[in-house]
């Protein structure tokens, strides 16, 4: 089960992706190019060239998980085509409406920033 609660975080590589690749493949990605964890519970974004696929690894609790959609009809938006290379991060919101074929994803912000828990007090009057 994914968990697309508010404290999911979710990393898309910059770059297109080998849709060949699967379990071994991925994980080596978020390990070696994107640096982070897969066992941490994050979900990762893959890719491919021609944005008609993509991928979600992610960790479950009990073993790795993978997602792979194919669009029948029109394509992913390209998440490189503003930053390209390295990391970008979505929120579990963004990532929804990606895999719904939103083409605004990753081209503008679509989610406000995560709230510091500071920002969170209550004022007494």
């Amino acid at each position: 089960m994914m968990r697309l609660g508010p404290a999911a975080r979710v990393f898309a590589m910059g770059t297109a992706c080998d849709m060949r690749k699967g379990f071994e493949g991925l994980w080596a990605l978020v390990t070696h190019q994107m640096g982070r964890d897969v066992l941490a519970g994050d979900l990762f974004l893959f890719l491919g060239r021609d944005c008609r696929r993509a991928k979600v690894l992610f960790f479950d609790g009990t073993g790795l998980c993978l997602l792979h959609k194919r669009l029948e009809r029109g394509r992913f938006a390209c998440l490189w085509k503003v930053r390209r290379g390295g990391t970008i991060c979505l929120s579990t919101t963004e990532l929804q409406l990606f895999l719904e074929g939103c083409a605004l994803v990753g081209t503008v912000p679509l989610s406000p920033a995560p709230l510091a828990p500071n920002e969170l007090r209550c004022s007494h009057s």
